[in-house]
């Protein structure tokens, strides 16, 4: 997330900061480990794991806001389930890493009040509806954003070929899936939201081919201008 989309990033960190949390970033994080254990490389997958859970031994809560990563972090008392001096820390750990769009719901968020007068389809990061049971989330903000028309993606769960390394090891499959996944795209879509980078980087490369007007973005991004839309508002004098 942060090499490709680091303005995802600082929109969470907006987000966060707007609903009265502190945000840290840990110096010591590593890697999440998900594409290495994804290849079969489990070991170097547990070296990452053990820096991450010691680089956030003192926050309360880990905030996720890419689908793949946050099933690994969740997946960390599994993965170190054999190690007598990691186990326990390594399930605590999995405990506190949670999505960002789960959290906001989960902790009763602030409602936006300025607009995003778009329409907006949803796709679900197969990492964060098949692996995370996140679904009615990430709906829910979107739609408690005022002036957004929802749109309905038809089988918003079905894969879009990203699937971690699978669009690398995989790439004609990955590309029939992508194929399938764009032909669902509503024509009448201003952008298509999501929560996970792969998907975003592969739909948006599926919308760029076919020359779809839609536009790809992560779910906290339209959280994020709603709330820059409200200071926009209330620094416009009142006449």
């Amino acid at each position: 997330m942060d090499v490709l989309f680091s303005d995802v990033n600082a929109a969470t960190i907006r987000v966060l900061t707007k609903n009265g949390y502190e945000v840290v970033i840990p110096e010591g994080q590593r890697c999440c480990g998900a594409l290495h254990v994804h290849a079969g490389d489990r070991e170097a997958g547990k070296r990452l794991a053990k820096q991450n859970i010691a680089a956030f031994r003192d926050v309360d809560t880990v905030i996720v806001n890419a689908a793949g990563c946050g099933l690994a972090l969740q997946e960390y008392g599994e993965l170190l389930e054999d190690d007598p001096i990691w186990k326990s820390e390594a399930e605590a750990f999995a405990a506190k890493a949670v999505d960002i769009t789960k959290f906001l719901v989960d902790h009763g968020y602030r409602k936006p009040a300025a607009a995003i007068h778009k329409r907006v389809a949803y796709h679900d990061a197969c990492h964060l509806a098949h692996g995370q049971g996140v679904r009615a989330e990430p709906r829910q903000i979107l739609k408690d954003i005022p002036g957004i028309e929802w749109v309905d993606l038809p089988d918003s769960d079905r894969c879009c070929g990203s699937a971690g390394i699978y669009n690398l090891t995989h790439p004609k499959m990955a590309g029939r899936l992508l194929e399938r996944k764009i032909d669902d795209v509503p024509e009448e879509v201003d952008l298509i939201s999501m929560g996970n980078p792969g998907c975003m980087l592969q739909i948006a490369m599926g919308i760029e081919r076919r020359g779809h007007r839609a536009k790809v973005v992560h779910t906290v991004q339209l959280l994020d201008w709603a709330y820059e839309r409200e200071q926009s508002e209330e620094r416009v004098p009142r006449v």
